[in-house]
C-alpha cells in the first residue's frame, strides 16, 4: 500500500509518500481502508518533532480517519467487513489502510459521507466538550469564536449555532469572514484592527460576549478577556498564532469570569468511558440532521505535506481532509 512517510523531524514538505507493507489485524484489531484522513495543527508540529509528545521515527501522520472494515482480528464483536467508520489514532491515518483497536472505530452515520467523517472527531469533540462541558453554554448566550475560519473555529460555530448560541466570528481577511459567515456565524469582527473590541461592544449592545473560544493565543487572547461579559467563560483551545499570552490575572478577578483549558484529546485518553457519550451525542446529532458538517478543504493524500504547510501558515479554510479517492 502506499502511505505518508515521515524519515526525520523536517518541514512537512519533506514527507513522502511510498510503498510500506500492508498491515495485518491482530488480536482486538480491525483493519480499515482509508477513504480520507483528517490533519490539523498538532499533525504539523508533529512531523517536525515540535510537539510535546515524539512519535519514533519513522512514522506515519495523521490523527483521524474514515474508511471500509476491511478485516477484524481475534475477538472482535460489533464490527465486520464493509462497515463504514470513523476513529482517530496518534498517527498512521495519512495511508492507504490502517490497524486499529476495533474498539476506537464508530459507525458512521449513513447520511454522512468519508470526507467530513474525517474531518469531526477532534475539531468537533473538542468544540462539544469545550462548550458543553468547560464552557457550561446556555441557549440564547454569545459566544466569540477567534481563528473563525480553520478547522477548529468553524466546528465550534456550527456547534454553537445547532446548541442555540448567537456566533460573533472573528477572522483576519474577507475571505475567511465570508466563510464564517457560510458556516452559520451571525456576525463577523475583524481582529486585525485596532479597534476591534468596539465592533464587539457594539454588536452586544455593550455587554460583552458570554464565551470566547480561543484556538488562536498570541496577544488576541488578552483583547478578547477584556471583552467578556462579567461571569463568562474564555475558553483556551490552543495557541495556533505560536505564542502562548501571558493573561494579567486581575482580569478575571475584576470579571468575575473563568479561564478554562479545553484538552479533548487527554480528557478522551484519561477518562474514555466519560468522553464516549460525546462522541454519540455528536453521530446522534448528525444521524437527526441538527448537525451538518461543511467547510472542509479536501487535499489529495499525496499532497499531506503541502497541507500540512497551509494549515501552518493558515491559509487552508476549513477543517483538512485528504482523501484517497
Amino acid at each position: 500500500m502506499k502511505a505518508i512517510l515521515c524519515h526525520d523531524y523536517a518541514p512537512p514538505e519533506k514527507l513522502r509518500f511510498e510503498d510500506v507493507p500492508d498491515p495485518a489485524a491482530k488480536d482486538g484489531q480491525a483493519v480499515i481502508a482509508i477513504k480520507a484522513a483528517g490533519v490539523g495543527f498538532v499533525d504539523g508540529l508533529l512531523v517536525q518533532g515540535l510537539y510535546q509528545v515524539k512519535i519514533p521515527l519513522p512514522f506515519i501522520p495523521g490523527t483521524e480517519f474514515s474508511g471500509i472494515v476491511e478485516s477484524v482480528g481475534a475477538g472482535v464483536t460489533g464490527l465486520k467487513p464493509g462497515d463504514r467508520v470513523l476513529g482517530s489514532t496518534m498517527g498512521g491515518a495519512c495511508a492507504e489502510k490502517i490497524a486499529v483497536p476495533a474498539a476506537s472505530c464508530v459507525p458512521i452515520p449513513d447520511n454522512l459521507d468519508f470526507a467530513p467523517a474525517a474531518g469531526i472527531i477532534i475539531s468537533y469533540c473538542t468544540a462539544l466538550y469545550g462548550l458543553r462541558a468547560c464552557g457550561n453554554a446556555k441557549e440564547g448566550e454569545t459566544l466569540l469564536v477567534l481563528g473563525a475560519a480553520g478547522g477548529v473555529g468553524s466546528a465550534a460555530i456550527q456547534l454553537a449555532k445547532a446548541m442555540g448560541l448567537s456566533v460573533i466570528a472573528a477572522a483576519s481577511s474577507e475571505e475567511k469572514r465570508k466563510t464564517a459567515l457560510e458556516l452559520g456565524a451571525d456576525h463577523t469582527v475583524d481582529y486585525t484592527k485596532e479597534d476591534w473590541r468596539s465592533d464587539l461592544k457594539e454588536l452586544t449592545g455593550g455587554k460583552g460576549v458570554d464565551l470566547v473560544y480561543d484556538p488562536v493565543g498570541g496577544p488576541i487572547s488578552e483583547a478578547a478577556l477584556r471583552s467578556l461579559a462579567p461571569g463568562g467563560r474564555h475558553l483556551v483551545v490552543g495557541f495556533a498564532a505560536g505564542d502562548i499570552p501571558r493573561i494579567p490575572l486581575n482580569l478575571p478577578l475584576l470579571k468575575r469570569c473563568s479561564v478554562v483549558g479545553v484538552d479533548w484529546g487527554g480528557f478522551a485518553r484519561a477518562e474514555p468511558q466519560n468522553a464516549a457519550p460525546f462522541m454519540r451525542d455528536l453521530m446522534a446529532m448528525i444521524a437527526k440532521g441538527e448537525l451538518k458538517p461543511e467547510g472542509f478543504a479536501l487535499y489529495p493524500m499525496a499532497d499531506t505535506g503541502r497541507a500540512l504547510s497551509d494549515i501552518a501558515a493558515r491559509k487552508a479554510l476549513g477543517k483538512v481532509v485528504l482523501t484517497n479517492d
